[in-house]
């Protein structure tokens, strides 16, 4: 059995660990040791070691037998910021047991009505050591032998060159390992969860955790003690739950709370937790919608930029001097095939993701989704091709509050929307499978679940959503779309500033789907479309949103993500923009509206029309009149002038008022604390 001797660090008398007027250190809590009360001013090294730790009152060695030794001088003397202390010694220096490490001016702290007492422990006691005896309580010199540690048995080689368990080897090893050191090393762990930016840590002793060390690895945004929780907050960013994952392989499953760690995600999601009931369920509705987009966020953003470089280089009319490849060919069709996929299988992919933030089956989710999008499915209440002949739907069979119901359920008429795109119907599937899931796992023989709990969910919850989610959005669409209708026909700057500062609140909810028969019958009647000019503008501000958020923050992964939701908004594809960075931050959300509105009221003002479908900058060819067809000529002057005015608002309003790194980070104005700080100082 190794041995390990432990030197006085101070002249003076020694006192059992019992008697030290604090309960952290009297309880053992922070590992065990003893307690001596100076008369010497001189400061030596109790053992040979790697200094790990310096914090004004107290430093921590750290010696080849894998011993963790902090020398804490006086209590409460964290109040003085280091000022008796002298220190010749800096963290990762190497010394040798009894080298002077610094000095102290024991009458400046009795001065100051605190007490000398200094107590030497070793931290990582329940891992390292079998057993820690002192030789005599007595008078000692600085530098003498008081104590005698055995060493566990077990202790290998590889265990004493590290506090810490061996970790996966993944990139963030050596961060996890570098945070658990400095929270106090695993011993003071009691247990850790996270939210969707934190790790939060409860510990055994808060202040012993070394703000300043964490605070400075590169991945972490600040730390704060949450008082009222007792928590001790890492703040990460989006890489925590990567960062979570290699902290318990190194931890172990004993610090593990699933059933916390959900409930914080959840509440952090759902927003800062309003009490006014409705908002608190408005917040947590979009902390869903996010966190459900999230993890295809990068899919989109792709798919969008793809799909941009395609309208770049197949218009022959509008690019003839980069056009390469014809919009008839297979290879556009392969290409936009490609770029499209992610978005007109949307259900599907948010589906499974919802469904894994939600704790229901994501594989059953999925296969809703894929159930809404069903090319069968779809080809209900949508004229399709069989045999090179066009089919059109079955009959109207009458109206429900105004809204037709096209097909029909085991007999029970229903209406049937376009599911392509939405994200809301899946995401009420996405919650509605876990409790039906549930009660169908309790109900359930053991040899009937495997088959029959996946099966009677899906059409349960298929069916719900076919009789109750479709026709509720559909109802609602169309009274968004009589009233946007009456607007344009009451007066064109008003409702461009309206519909310009509130459309893309309806895109959340895929509302905005009963707006599209009013541009695409505005194109039939007319060949354009003012309505769809303004619409236009809402897109364009939620990329300038995106793009200030890109040019102000510090994050290197927010402005990766943000930089690609502003390049895929100017390619006409806001989804990136929208549900991976500007409604997560609401405020950036609500002040690039402000600039929708601004473009919007621009274009009602001077009666921009727009000739095709095609939006954003992208679509930039769409604002010029055709030969034969009623316009301005300054009508692509005008689109120029609102697209500039709708990025410079935009981009204005979210870089002042609407962003920050802190609401990435969350961080909030806290005390902050010094390693080694002793419980009692407040």
């Amino acid at each position: 059995m190794t041995n390990t001797k432990i030197l006085a660090p101070l002249a003076g008398k020694l006192i059992p660990l019992i008697e030290v007027d604090d309960p952290i250190f009297s309880k053992k809590t922070m590992g065990d040791g003893f307690g001596l009360i100076p008369t010497g001013h001189d400061i030596v090294a109790p053992v040979a070691g790697e200094v790990i730790a310096l914090q004004g009152h107290a430093f921590g060695l750290h010696n080849s037998d894998g011993l963790d030794v902090l020398t804490h001088i006086g209590l409460e003397t964290v109040s003085l910021d280091g000022k008796p202390f002298s220190w010749t010694i800096k963290k990762g220096d190497h010394v040798r047991a009894g080298d002077k490490v610094g000095s102290v001016d024991l009458a400046q702290i009795t001065a100051a009505n605190l007490s000398t007492t200094t107590m030497v422990v070793v931290t990582n006691t329940a891992e390292r050591v079998d057993s820690l005896k002192v030789i005599d309580y007595k008078t000692v010199t600085a530098g003498e032998v008081v104590a005698d540690i055995a060493i566990k048995q077990e202790i290998t080689e590889t265990t004493k060159m590290s506090s810490s368990v061996k970790g996966s080897g993944n990139q963030y090893e050596g961060l996890a390992a570098d945070i658990i050191a400095g929270v106090g090393g695993a011993q003071n762990v009691d247990k850790v969860i996270h939210c969707i930016t934190r790790l939060r840590f409860y510990l055994k002793d808060h202040n012993i955790a070394d703000n300043q060390a964490i605070e400075s690895l590169d991945g972490i945004a600040g730390v704060n003690y949450a008082d009222s929780l007792g928590q001790y907050q890492v703040v990460i960013g989006p890489a925590v739950a990567d960062v979570y994952d290699e902290v318990i392989t190194q931890l172990g499953d004993n610090v593990v709370d699933n059933d916390a760690t959900d409930q914080a995600v959840a509440e952090t999601r759902g927003g800062n937790g309003s009490k006014n009931p409705i908002v608190h369920a408005f917040q947590a509705i979009i902390g869903t919608i996010t966190g459900s987009m999230m993890p295809i966020i990068g899919l989109l953003a792709a798919g969008g930029m793809l799909n941009g470089f395609l309208s770049l280089v197949s218009n022959q009319a509008s690019f003839s001097a980069i056009y390469f490849i014809n919009p008839a060919s297979s290879t556009f069709t392969i290409l936009q095939s490609m770029a499209m996929a992610p978005f007109y299988f949307l259900p599907i992919l948010v589906g499974f993701s919802a469904a894994q933030q939600l704790k229901s089956d994501p594989f059953v989710v999925a296969a809703i989704g894929a159930f809404l999008v069903k090319p069968e499915f779809i080809n209900l209440t949508n004229a399709h091709v069989v045999n090179n002949e066009i089919v059109q739907p079955g009959k109207i069979m009458g109206t429900l509050f105004g809204v037709s119901l096209n097909s029909s359920f085991f007999g029970l008429p229903i209406n049937i929307p376009s599911y392509a795109y939405s994200i809301f119907p899946i995401i009420f599937a996405a919650w509605l499978a876990r409790p039906v899931g549930n009660w169908l796992k309790k109900k359930l023989p053991l040899v009937l679940r495997s088959i029959f709990q996946p099966l009677l969910t899906l059409v349960v919850v298929a069916s719900v959503v076919l009789i109750l989610v479709g026709p509720a959005i559909t109802l609602t669409s169309q009274g968004i779309s009589t009233v946007i209708n009456w607007l344009l026909h009451l007066n064109y700057p008003l409702s461009g500033l309206i519909i310009g500062g509130l459309y893309q609140a309806l895109v959340i909810f895929g509302l905005h789907w009963m707006v599209v028969p009013l541009i695409a019958n505005e194109i039939a009647q007319t060949g354009h479309s003012t309505l769809n000019a303004i619409v236009n503008f809402t897109m364009i501000a939620q990329g300038a949103g995106a793009l200030a958020v890109w040019a102000k923050t510090k994050i290197p992964s927010l402005k990766g993500l943000a930089g690609a939701g502003f390049l895929s908004a100017m390619a006409g594809i806001t989804e990136p923009a929208m549900y991976g960075i500007n409604l997560k931050y609401g405020r950036v959300f609500w002040m690039a509206n402000i600039g929708g509105a601004v473009g919007g009221f621009i274009a009602g003002l001077f009666n921009l029309n727009m000739y095709g479908f095609t939006g954003s900058l992208i679509g930039f060819p769409s604002f010029a009149v055709p030969k034969g067809q009623v316009g301005a000529g300054n009508n692509m002057l005008i689109f120029w002038i609102a697209s500039a005015a709708t990025i410079i608002v935009s981009f204005a309003m979210v870089y002042f008022f609407g962003f920050k790194d802190s609401d990435a980070s969350e961080i909030k104005t806290v005390e902050k604390r010094n390693a080694f700080k002793d419980a009692a100082g407040k």
